[in-house]
């Protein structure tokens, strides 16, 4: 996005102190991205990460601001969207403004999911204005209400993050139609290490597919990122006082899903969980992650899921610690980049990617020849919503769901694939895993969790197994198996109804 123009005088641009202290851990990464170059301008900004969505790529000379749209990744520092706009402000000299629209409600999130993005967003507004950066809370559709803000206050160049999701690249589409020709739109994948479009051309079968193809890429991608910096060029209008409150009220969501108590939103809470994994439960996780009953997973997926913490620099703290645990590192970068990035590519090239005809054809057709097969037990959503199975450890995996908003990883492929014993059909067995999912847990709405649906009900990036009733050949699993793996009755008793339920 070249431009010319005269030059204004810039005040320095140095990282400002922050008014929460910050730890030592971020004080370390703040050290290391100032290593990694003094600003982004100075920083070799790799362009791969970046395309553009409209038909022009210039600056227009009159431009008086340049604006990042955030939308899925919800924080400052880490963000490779935030730093190459930033790059363009700099560059051009101009004023850097951001903005978030708020829309009033998102498929089947809650107050739980609401009140977890809005509370990170005011920590965003507040590290924005310590930058001399315009943060700005737009309540609408995208459409409705961005277009107005790029024209209202001259924008010059938009940039804004990437998802996959249906919904997310509608909203791009629905804004890239109504701006003005003369503001070039670009787009950067600051959610994923290598960019989801660059990792791979194609869907891809399976992780044994991607797996080469993402590590072969990661020396290129996964680098230490330049700091974002109090911003030398002020807005020439203050951006207008957040009234949080107003943001509540104009939710049209459900509020009988609470927050929960043990995570706490924002970047400064996320990166604090990271020092718990790091120092408490990375031994662990290769070998007793899938055991419901031990502290071994990372419990980073909120933080991932809203943008909160960066996967990226999540890898490069993780990573340091791999000459003392190197079997756990190993499964860590499979579980949270491999993984995560083939979920990505799923959702990415599959426009089915909830719904049982995104399945590969063995599936559909295995799982056709048994969708009449008598189902030992028909469960309503109702039933499997309030946790009242025969399955008292189904029962448990649901209730510590509604509750903490996180299941258990191991479980969570248990839960799904006895929802399709216990439904009517695949159709409807994966309409109510992806409702439950969504409606309650805090990373629901995510290519994970759709990719996790499918890969229990309709055997995504699996392969075919020994045919059996209702299931075909989808993998199956049972009580007997978890028993073998794990205390059921020790997670059972964890989680028992209580007398309301």
């Amino acid at each position: 996005m070249p431009r010319g123009q005269g030059k204004r005088k810039a005040e320095v641009t140095e990282v400002p102190r922050v008014s929460r202290r910050r730890t030592e851990e971020e004080e370390a990464m703040q050290e290391a991205r100032r290593r990694a170059a003094p600003s982004v301008r100075e920083f070799k900004y790799n362009k791969k990460r970046v395309r553009l969505v409209s038909q022009g790529s210039d600056l227009k000379d009159d431009a008086r601001c340049i604006l990042y749209w955030m939308c899925r990744d919800q924080r400052v520092q880490d963000n490779w969207a935030f730093l190459y706009a930033q790059r363009l402000a700099l560059k051009q000299e101009l004023p850097l403004h951001i903005c978030f629209c708020l829309v009033p409600k998102f498929l089947e999130a809650t107050i739980r999911h609401y009140d977890f993005m809005l509370r990170g967003l005011q920590e965003v507004a507040e590290e924005c204005a310590e930058l001399n950066i315009s943060f700005h809370l737009l309540l609408g559709y995208p459409k409705d209400v961005l277009p107005v803000f790029v024209v209202e206050r001259g924008v010059g160049g938009l940039v804004t993050d990437f998802s996959p999701l249906r919904l997310p690249r509608q909203w791009v589409e629905d804004v890239r139609e109504q701006l003005p020709e003369d503001v070039p739109f670009a787009q950067v994948d600051a959610h994923n290490i290598v960019p989801c479009w660059v990792a791979s051309p194609k869907q891809e079968y399976s992780a044994r597919t991607i797996r080469g193809k993402i590590h072969a890429q990661l020396p290129e991608f996964l680098t230490e990122f330049p700091p974002v910096v109090r911003h030398p060029y002020p807005p020439s209008c203050p951006a207008e006082p957040i009234a949080w409150e107003a943001c509540y009220s104009s939710l049209q969501v459900d509020h009988t899903v609470k927050e929960v108590d043990w995570a706490t939103p924002g970047t400064a809470a996320g990166l604090a969980v990271l020092k718990s994994f790091i120092t408490e439960r990375l031994k662990s996780f290769g070998s007793h992650r899938n055991d419901p009953n031990k502290a071994a997973l990372s419990n980073l997926s909120p933080w991932f899921h809203f943008g909160q913490v960066s996967t990226q620099r999540v890898i490069l703290e993780v990573q340091k610690h791999r000459r003392k645990y190197k079997e756990s590192v190993d499964a860590f970068v499979e579980e949270a980049v491999v993984r995560r990035e083939l979920a990505e590519n799923f959702c990415y090239y599959n426009e089915n990617y909830d719904s049982v005809q995104g399945a590969y054809d063995w599936a559909q057709t295995t799982l056709k020849l048994h969708a009449k097969d008598k189902r030992p037990y028909i469960y309503s959503l109702q039933e499997l919503e309030q946790g009242t199975t025969h399955d008292p450890l189904w029962n448990a995996a649901q209730l510590q769901m509604v509750r903490e908003g996180k299941m258990h990883g191991f479980l969570r492929m248990y839960w799904a694939k006895k929802i399709l014993e216990w439904t009517r059909s695949p159709e409807e067995a994966l309409k109510f895993a992806i409702y439950l999912n969504d409606r309650y847990e805090l990373d629901g709405r995510d290519p994970n969790g759709y990719v996790g649906c499918l890969w229990s009900i309709c055997g995504i990036h699996d392969q075919g197994w020994a045919e059996r009733a209702i299931f075909g050949k989808i993998r199956y699993m049972n009580y007997a198996g978890c028993k073998r793996k794990f205390d059921v009755d020790q997670f059972e008793r964890r989680y028992a109804p209580t007398h309301s339920q």
